[in-house]
């Protein structure tokens, strides 16, 4: 018995030694397994954190379509929205510039047009460079930056409200396929292209996950459609064959009019201002200001409160008997006599129609004509903005043309000078 004790011993040692190692490696498994499914855990928690993350400018890419040949002149309005330090832009154009001095330093990064000579293109009266804009969208997503949430597209005569751009597409899950923008204010432009159409002059924004599939079938998708005359004709149709829609939102202004913008800027929709287009061929926005002069003008209050730009506010004098219509940062008018609600809202028409064809409707909405007898309106610009925190005065100054009101008691005959006070409008509680 005792000669086989340590043989015994020995065996029993083995055999702990064994099980030590065995269960050491299973607690070294186990743990790896827990420390792999903390790490995963975090992972999906910080996933989950930047999905649900307010969408900021830092989320959005600016695509601009320009030219060799309109650069020059337009880039002068790239400073009104565009700002170095917090805002991703490319401007795109045929070839590269020429002028390459210090001052275009703050202006955004030039991209060239890619190579389009293999699509067709057939329209008649159109020009293949529109194919190139098409393309951009596939550049800017090649360039996979991975911080992007929206991409942006318009023209060098575009100009962008960016923070209500912000706020708008915080409204809408990026993760999903999203087309966003608005069509024609002209009944004709719409007929011709469609109703259901973004214009890209207007702007529109596309949502990652959909520009990324975008950008996979458009080299065959542009195959199919040589016949079409602009960029946002074949986007739309692109769209259209991956199964979606615009989501229409009125804030983005195409701006197919000629003249004034005095009626559709002082009678917005209840809806942010996102973008304006066509502005150096519209009348300036102010008078005795150039065009550039009046948009910085506007912009002045756009930056104080840029929810508030624009939007339309009705006030009545009781004791007086005075209609006031406010346009928020832009023009105020007072009316003699107690003027009903919904004439207005209803757009002055200050401006022409795109298509002069009088067989059909001109616009997209409904217009009003005004007498021009002093005696029943006056009209204010804005002359400056003050604000502090919050705060915000807006002031604005009788501009006077034509004959002046001789009638005795007239109450707005000696109306000068108009000052507003406002909070900075929150859109989240749209006070």
């Amino acid at each position: 018995m005792f000669s086989k004790t340590p043989f015994c011993f020995k065996d029993i040692c083995l055999i702990l030694t064994f099980f030590s190692f065995f269960f050491l490696s299973l607690n070294y498994h186990r743990s790896t397994s827990i420390f792999q499914k903390l790490t995963s855990f975090s992972s999906t928690i910080t996933a989950a954190t930047n999905k649900n993350s307010p969408t900021t400018v830092n989320h959005l890419v600016f695509s601009i379509a320009s030219s060799s040949k309109t650069f020059s002149k337009r880039k002068e309005l790239l400073p009104l929205w565009y700002k170095p330090n917090s805002t991703k832009a490319y401007v795109f154009l045929d070839h590269t510039p020429s002028d390459n001095s210090p001052k275009n330093i703050d202006l955004p990064q030039i991209l060239i047009y890619e190579n389009t000579s293999r699509f067709p293109y057939t329209h008649r009266k159109g020009a293949r460079y529109a194919i190139g804009i098409t393309c951009m969208i596939k550049q800017v997503v090649a360039r996979d930056d991975p911080n992007v949430r929206w991409y942006i597209f318009g023209d060098d005569d575009t100009v962008f409200f960016v923070d209500n751009l912000v706020k708008t597409l915080e409204k809408y899950d990026h993760n999903e396929w999203y087309y966003i923008g608005s069509n024609s204010e002209s009944y004709a432009q719409n007929a011709y292209f469609s109703f259901d159409m973004a214009f890209g002059g207007g702007g529109y924004a596309i949502s990652r996950p959909l520009a990324k599939a975008l950008a996979g079938v458009l080299d065959s998708c542009l195959m199919r459609y040589p016949n079409l005359y602009g960029s946002d004709a074949r986007i739309f149709s692109c769209l259209a064959e991956l199964g979606v829609s615009l989501t229409h939102e009125p804030g983005f202004h195409q701006d197919d009019l000629w003249g004034n913008l005095f009626g559709l800027l002082s009678s917005h929709p209840l809806s942010p201002l996102l973008s304006l287009h066509h502005v150096e061929r519209m009348h300036s926005i102010f008078p005795n200001m150039t065009k550039i002069q009046a948009l910085k003008h506007l912009f002045k209050a756009a930056n104080a409160d840029p929810t508030r730009i624009s939007q339309q506010t009705i006030c009545y004098d009781r004791k007086n008997s005075l209609s006031v219509s406010i346009a928020w940062g832009y023009a105020i008018q007072v009316y003699e006599g107690n003027i009903k609600l919904p004439d207005l809202i209803t757009v002055l028409r200050t401006f022409e129609p795109w298509d002069k064809d009088k067989k059909r409707p001109h616009f997209m909405f409904r217009t009003r004509v005004e007498s021009n007898d002093p005696c029943k309106k006056m009209v204010a610009f804005l002359k400056s903005v003050d604000s502090y925190g919050n705060n915000v005065w807006t002031n604005y100054t009788r501009y006077r043309v034509g004959k002046t009101c001789a009638k005795d008691g007239n109450k707005i005959k000696n109306l000068e000078e108009i000052r507003v006070f406002s909070r900075k409008l929150d859109a989240d509680t749209r006070q």
